[in-house]
């Protein structure tokens, strides 16, 4: 059997088996790189930078993916699989070399690699990096988590996510680099995916997008490919990639406006969008540092998982797009007898199962659901009547009420929920029945507001005025664009809103808006 016989062989095993136990997926033997294109590259192949994600005790993913050409048909790669060095080291200087090897970037992966690195140490610093021929990628920092039980004082972490390239800069992704954190959970709205316009909408007044995507609405993979490009060839957003390991879940703008299950929000015939769908996920796994368990299979990705931090924290994180019904009402804000239906779904019955058998089994002081869409029950419209936002929880009340009806039963403490989507900063705590609030709150949640999306904002829209006054579970708003920083202690949950004044230039000034926080054994948030 020729050494190429062996590689073809040896993947189609890994693809089969999800590399599960793995040290890197699509690795190959060193004595093996003569089958593969050499590498030699005119233009540096790692532009679109480095991450790293999904650490656990012993180690953690590294990605990169090579594109010297990204918007050029075959991104200026040969159509065969490359050999890419990579190695880990203890210190930013690599003065000692922990872990190192040789792993493929395949075509049919958009020549990316995920490099699954294992037995290392818990709880600690590492630095990583690749070279490809002559060339070596910078260099990022990735973090494994505590020993499984371990006792912590503190884990300290950032939300971000809505990062709509044509609608703002990235500063907060250098701020939040800065910040060095030790992970980041990114909510989703990773890309977006509509046709690029010369105008956006802004207080009624159109103005020019501060930058413009490249190409019309993607539907194709190499579509998906060149939008992913487009993205991370930004240097702040890279910066941040390098600066922590990720978790990263996705909403729908990874995919289209609104999606669930196989209905997209324009009809489109099912068996149509799912071709769509299996575009957006392929490009999705090839483009975030996900482990080979999440590998796609057709339509499908397997998103939702949990980390542990220790006995300080458990991190769920759903998926709210792949096995969710269709939005009531025709996904408008409104209120109709959909909003009631019996059968639908927003996690789907099989991830719920899975979400409470974690919860109920929890030793953790702080159980963390990191998730999409809001989950507060707010009355959008105040005054005769309720309206709510369809493609949040709150135009699902049955499946909602379900849900924190079981947290609530099994007394199941100390849950904070982590949302985006909304494009504004949110706090507030969640009931059953938002509208009655009654008794002590089953949880408490904060929505982080997007990286760019909307725009610069202001400190609160007119109509939250007017909904926060109306809605007493909802405690703070803003519409200014940033990110958070979750400090979590064993006595305390600390969410720091930071905001910029402007993204629509590239020296937005970064401020703490408000500290909201939750005490351990106490349920309801209050300003910090």
């Amino acid at each position: 059997m020729s050494v190429l016989d062996r590689y073809a062989l040896s993947r189609r095993r890994l693809l089969t088996a999800f590399g599960a136990s793995a040290v890197t997926a699509l690795s190959i033997p060193l004595e093996s790189r003569a089958a593969l294109a050499q590498a030699v590259f005119k233009t540096y192949p790692f532009q679109l930078g480095v991450a790293s994600g999904d650490p656990s005790p012993d180690g953690f993913v590294i990605w990169t993916r090579l594109a010297p050409e990204p918007f050029e048909i075959g991104y200026g790669m040969p159509m065969a699989p490359v050999a890419v060095d990579w190695e880990v080291g203890d210190s930013p200087n690599f003065k000692t070399i922990v872990a190192k090897g040789t792993a493929i970037a395949p075509p049919e992966l958009g020549h990316a690699v995920h490099v699954e690195v294992g037995g290392l140490q818990p709880g600690r610093d590492y630095w990583y990096r690749f070279t490809a021929g002559r060339d070596r990628s910078v260099a990022g920092r990735a973090r494994t988590t505590p020993a499984l039980g371990a006792a912590l004082d503190r884990v300290r972490f950032a939300v971000a996510g809505c990062q709509n390239y044509e609608t703002g800069y990235y500063t907060a992704y250098r701020r939040l680099a800065e910040d060095n954190p030790d992970f980041v959970f990114c909510y989703g709205d990773y890309i977006y995916e509509g046709r690029g316009s010369r105008i956006t909408p802004n207080g009624g007044r159109p103005i020019e997008n501060i930058r413009q995507h490249f190409g019309d609405e993607i539907y194709a993979l190499d579509d998906y490919r060149r939008r992913y490009a487009q993205y991370k060839l930004d240097a702040d957003l890279q910066a941040a990639h390098a600066a922590a390991p990720w978790f990263t879940v996705w909403d729908d703008h990874e995919t289209d406006n609104n999606w669930v299950g196989d209905l997209d929000q324009d009809g489109t015939d099912p068996k149509l969008f799912n071709l769509r769908r299996q575009a957006a996920v392929q490009a999705y796994y090839e483009n975030m540092p996900l482990r080979a368990s999440s590998f796609p299979v057709g339509t499908s990705l397997q998103i939702y998982r949990r980390a542990a931090y220790g006995q300080l924290l458990n991190l769920n994180l759903l998926d709210t797009r792949q096995f969710r019904t269709d939005q009531p009402c025709n996904d408008k804000q409104s209120w109709c007898d959909a909003v009631t239906a019996p059968k639908a779904e927003v996690i789907g019955a099989m991830q719920e199962k899975w979400l409470m058998g974690g919860l109920t089994s929890s030793k953790a002081t702080w159980n963390i659901l990191a998730q999409q869409v809001m989950m507060m029950d707010l009355d959008r419209d105040p005054g005769p009547g309720v309206e709510v936002s369809s493609d949040s929880w709150a135009g699902y009340r049955i499946p909602r009420g379900r849900l924190l009806s079981k947290i609530r039963d099994a007394k199941v403490g100390n849950v904070v929920v982590l949302t985006g989507d909304e494009h504004q900063n949110f706090a507030g705590d969640l009931f059953v029945d938002g509208a009655r609030h009654e008794g002590a709150p089953i949880a408490s949640e904060f929505v982080i507001t997007s990286i760019s999306s909307g725009g610069d904002g202001n400190d609160q829209r007119d109509d939250f005025a007017k909904i926060q006054a109306a809605n007493p579970i909802l405690k703070f708003n803003n519409n200014q664009r940033g990110y958070a920083i979750c400090d979590v202690t064993p006595k305390a949950f600390v969410t720091e809103f930071k905001v910029l004044d402007a993204v629509t230039r590239k020296d937005g000034k970064l401020s703490t808006r408000a500290k909201w926080a939750l005490e351990a054994g106490k349920p309801g948030i209050f300003g910090a």
